[in-house]
């Protein structure tokens, strides 16, 4: 039994790797994205805030809080709906404060499912617990 399990935790290490590997050569591995947790449930990811995430007033670009949930979530979905294909459908953002600088973390949650329309949340926040932004997204599978 343990054997089998520790094939089982083997096999889903390598899957992560070569998922991380592959994730490093498109917008994910630009952004600077790195997963803190991930499962079929919920997925957090982190991001340190490098110069070039800042618009021309010095605080972390909207589009990269956006895209921060939109990678959670998309993970989220990847995962979820690991035979499927999916895309974003749609995504709302609710931005509530800034950030200068630090990590930044993000946490997707599943909070819908119908038919080939997966809907979810996301939060962003710096790392003092200062929420920065909220949303939703819906995705759809192809």
């Amino acid at each position: 039994m343990d054997d089998e399990r520790y094939a089982r935790q083997a096999e889903e290490a390598e899957r992560w790797r070569l998922l991380a590997e592959r994730a490093e050569e498109t917008f994910w591995g630009r952004l600077g994205c790195k997963v803190v947790r991930a499962d079929g449930a919920k997925t957090t990811i982190s991001l340190a805030v490098e110069p070039s995430h800042l618009n021309l007033l010095g605080i972390v670009h909207g589009g990269v809080l956006m895209s921060m949930m939109d990678n959670a979530m998309g993970l989220l979905v990847m995962l979820a709906e690991s035979n499927e294909k999916t895309v974003t459908a749609n995504m709302n953002t609710h931005f509530l404060a800034s950030a200068k600088g630090g990590t930044l973390t993000c946490s997707a949650d599943l909070i819908h499912r119908t038919g080939r329309t997966i809907t979810l949340q996301a939060t962003v926040f710096d790392e003092g617990g200062k929420l920065l932004a909220w949303g939703s997204g819906a995705y759809r599978m192809i």
